[in-house]
């Protein structure tokens, strides 16, 4: 069970993993940066330290599933690394069907006047708010009053 407080939302990647993060009272999320990955000594530390200085209460990480609801071999990449990030942060973690959101962020992007580059640095911590956001208004959460969801639920 999630206690009351801030939840971060992770958009995984194998060299940049976008970082959204809510207000304590689960209403905003925010996108927050894109971390590019260096190797598990200094992913540990960052979210470790991203945990403690934000006052975390537990991750909500996107599970990418083919559209037919199958799970693929990037669904267990993301698997091992949920079970690698409760490991070094000792936190809960929700896991939510990101379909799509890197997609929905690339559409947002494409409606800014940002330069393609500006649009790639910011569609990683995007696709995380979407993935946060899609969590935080899910009425499955406040069914389960906060727990973690194994089974994802589908995104618009």
């Amino acid at each position: 069970m999630f206690p009351p407080g801030r939840l971060a939302g992770i958009d995984y990647g194998e060299r940049r993993i976008g970082v959204a993060v809510c207000d304590p009272t689960r209403r905003f999320a925010s996108p927050y940066r894109n971390y590019e990955r260096r190797g598990p000594a200094e992913d540990g530390a960052f979210f470790r330290a991203l945990a403690r200085d934000e006052s975390l209460v537990g991750f909500v990480v996107g599970l990418p599933i083919h559209a037919d609801g199958r799970e693929s071999a990037k669904s267990r990449e993301v698997r091992s690394f949920v079970d690698w990030l409760r490991g070094i942060t000792g936190l809960p973690i929700g896991l939510i069907d990101e379909r799509y959101s890197s997609r929905h962020a690339d559409a947002l992007l494409r409606e800014t006047s940002m330069t393609a580059a500006q649009r790639k640095k910011r569609r990683d911590m995007l696709a995380a708010q979407i993935i946060l956001s899609t969590f935080l208004e899910s009425p499955r959460l406040a069914d389960a009053m906060g727990e973690p969801i194994d089974d994802p639920p589908s995104t618009p």
